[in-house]
């Protein structure tokens, strides 16, 4: 019996999740036979067979979570029992993922757990192991924070009224890895300002006009266009813009990378957009498509929303976040008139960015707009 394991895919993320299994006990498949398919860091990837062989067992189902390095499927002449001692790896490398010096994974962290000791008696455990209650949610009523066996039936009683927990999978679930990231890691600042599109003839998609002001900012101060590493405390400022773009999808955010973005005109600009929606919406970006970037922009006023505090994602020290457009009246050489005015948020990691770099980067990005 040969154990074939999750594969490391290259994305430095911790598991996968099984999309759809193409193959099944008993089935005799070739060498490079796609096995599985499978989601992680956003992006949907088929697993091939590193060898010809029967398949004799398969050691997930559908939606269930795998980690790398754990076994996936089992190759053999018999079908594997659950008894059986687990043999040797047989080699589990899927390929080489590409590699550039400029391109920085990502890094994953789990959430730290709780400091807080859980207070109960065995029987109040165990009452709540049978009616499927994390004690961690419930609020003790007892003497010095004691969990009561009430306590647990009152929350099982609350969580029956609203359903079943749904589980964050996919999409989802790797944005709150991410999030949780982020909020170990990074100090957070944001700077507001509006810009006064009024000279811009078309704002119904204003997105590759916010990609040509960044590019403006990011060559004002480069700062922002950077890496920040906190475990060396340094950081890595790029002449080279890799933007990350966050998008909206029926699925959950995605933030897909556009490579050396820096000498594109506005129709590249808008040609990559548009393969870029085309490939989210047929679930076709590959993971180096979502990996990479150096600075990222979210035009969340396409649905709405003024001002935000959008998040840093680390390694990244900075997104550039653009709320919904309105007509506004304002003052002009001492004269009041209506102009169309376009609000600006700037979020950036205060460890690796001083005020000052974020305030110029902010005012090119605005001197480009109302150019």
């Amino acid at each position: 019996m040969n154990i074939f394991k999750l594969p490391d895919l290259g994305e430095g993320l911790p598991d996968a999740e099984i999309v759809e299994w193409h193959v099944a006990v008993g089935d005799e498949v070739t060498e490079g036979q796609t096995l599985v398919s499978v989601e992680t860091a956003k992006a949907i990837i088929d697993i091939p067979s590193p060898q010809a062989g029967r398949i004799a067992k398969l050691f997930g189902r559908e939606n269930d979570v795998i980690e790398t390095g754990q076994p996936l499927l089992a190759f053999g002449d018999q079908e594997l029992t659950e008894t059986e001692d687990k043999p040797e790896d047989s080699g589990t490398v899927v390929g080489e993922m590409e590699s550039t010096e400029d391109i920085i994974p990502e890094a994953a962290i789990g959430l730290a757990p709780s400091s807080t000791t859980i207070k109960a008696t065995p029987a109040v455990r165990a009452l709540a192991n049978r009616m499927d209650v994390e004690l961690s949610m419930v609020t003790p009523s007892g003497r010095d924070g004691l969990i009561l066996a009430d306590d647990v039936r009152r929350v099982a009683r609350i969580l029956a009224e609203h359903g079943p927990m749904e589980p964050l999978r996919g999409v989802r679930r790797a944005m709150a890895r991410n999030m949780a990231q982020a909020h170990t890691e990074v100090a957070p600042a944001t700077l507001v300002e509006d810009a006064d599109i009024t000279e811009i003839k078309s704002t119904a998609d204003i997105t590759p006009r916010l990609i040509r002001a960044l590019i403006a900012g990011c060559k004002a101060e480069p700062s922002l266009n950077a890496w920040y590493d906190s475990h060396a405390n340094g950081r890595r400022v790029l002449e080279r813009i890799h933007l990350g773009l966050a998008v909206d999808a029926p699925q959950g955010l995605f933030v897909a990378a556009l490579l050396d973005i820096q000498n594109d005109d506005d129709a590249a600009i808008v040609k990559r957009l548009g393969e870029l929606k085309e490939k989210i919406k047929n679930r076709s970006l590959t993971p180096a498509e979502l990996r990479g970037y150096s600075i990222t922009l979210s035009n969340y006023g396409a649905i709405a929303g003024r001002y935000a505090s959008p998040v840093v994602l680390p390694p990244t020290v900075a997104i550039l976040g653009a709320g919904k457009s309105r007509d506004a009246v304002v003052v002009r050489n001492d004269e009041m008139t209506i102009r169309h005015i376009l609000p600006l948020a700037l979020t950036f990691d205060h460890r690796a960015v001083t005020g000052g770099e974020a305030a110029r980067f902010m005012k090119a990005v605005v001197d480009d707009l109302e150019n």
